[in-house]
């Protein structure tokens, strides 16, 4: 997975997954854009990558507009002359149950995960197709949209509008030769820290102790450093047919999730009225009715 020569920006690198996918580039040969909103933080990790004899320089930035996104990209081309690889990890956490959600909860997740990918990825195909050469676009999902979960309106909602993007994205940009992907990750994080059931795990890894293999596997969570392989790959030449998927990593488990789709269907001449629905829901539909939230074994969430 030799990545020299190449030239990404990672949003939201300063710290945490952000940063495990910046150093694992950088080892891997590309040059890195690194972001964070706190121009101290973008510098250090860059600074730490620039030691570990990679090439790297920071972009403080809150991404979310068009100025912002600019301005990544004209980091790219000034210092590094070329962008190939874009991964839009920034994010930030309003966690309430709808009751309590403001508006300003609402709206500040939306702009920084939904709008901060589109404006993103928008600045970087404009760059990747003016350069004729095609490009890699890594988004960064979460299970949250996917499935759903307590509390987090606002961020299912972003994560699971990523996706809806990037099946189209990966449709418009194909004649370009640029892949679209998301990874799904799941790791010990200062978001997910947030999560009651991870913050013990959370910890463990702070006071480096391993975590339990059922951990690892049935509920797919690990180090930062356990999901960056999943961003290497897809940035690489072996990863040009992958496009418009949603790679799931965590800990010691690699997946592949499902698309939407149709779970089943009935036909019935002159269409439905109510009580036809009714009938035919306890008949053919109620047994394929579609779970919520992540599925997870009761001892892993012990």
């Amino acid at each position: 997975m030799d990545l020299t020569g190449k030239v990404a920006i990672v949003t939201g690198s300063g710290r945490g997954l952000g940063l495990a996918y910046a150093e694992e580039l950088s080892r891997r040969g590309a040059a890195v854009v690194v972001n964070d909103i706190d121009p101290d933080t973008a510098e250090s990790a860059a600074e730490a990558l620039r030691r570990q004899g990679g090439k790297a320089c920071a972009v403080a930035a809150a991404v979310g507009t068009a100025e912002a996104a600019q301005s990544l990209v004209d980091t790219a081309i000034a210092e590094h002359g070329r962008l190939d690889v874009l991964v839009t990890n920034a994010g930030i956490l309003r966690d309430k149950v709808l009751w309590k959600m403001t508006d300003e909860d609402f709206d500040q997740v939306l702009h920084v995960h939904l709008r901060g990918t589109f404006t993103c990825v928008r600045a970087a195909a404009v760059q990747m197709r003016q350069q004729g050469s095609g490009g890699r676009i890594i988004c960064v999902g979460s299970p949250a949209g996917q499935r759903g979960n307590f509390g987090q309106t606002n961020y299912a909602a972003a994560k699971a509008g990523i996706l809806g993007m990037v099946r189209t994205w990966a449709m418009e940009l194909a004649k370009f030769g640029i892949t679209v992907n998301a990874v799904i990750p799941v790791a010990a994080t200062a978001m997910t820290e947030t999560v009651p059931f991870l913050q013990p795990h959370v910890e463990a890894l702070k006071a480096g102790k391993p975590l339990p293999a059922q951990v690892r596997r049935e509920l797919g969570f690990g180090a930062p450093e356990d999901a960056a392989g999943a961003v290497s790959f897809l940035a690489s030449e072996q990863a040009g047919e992958i496009t418009g998927q949603a790679i799931g990593i965590g800990g010691d488990r690699l997946s592949l999730w499902s698309h939407p789709d149709v779970v089943v269907q009935s036909y019935r001449d002159g269409g439905w009225s109510a009580e036809a629905i009714a009938a035919e829901w306890q008949h053919r539909f109620h047994e394929h009715r579609q779970s919520v939230g992540e599925q997870l074994p009761a001892e892993v969430r012990s």
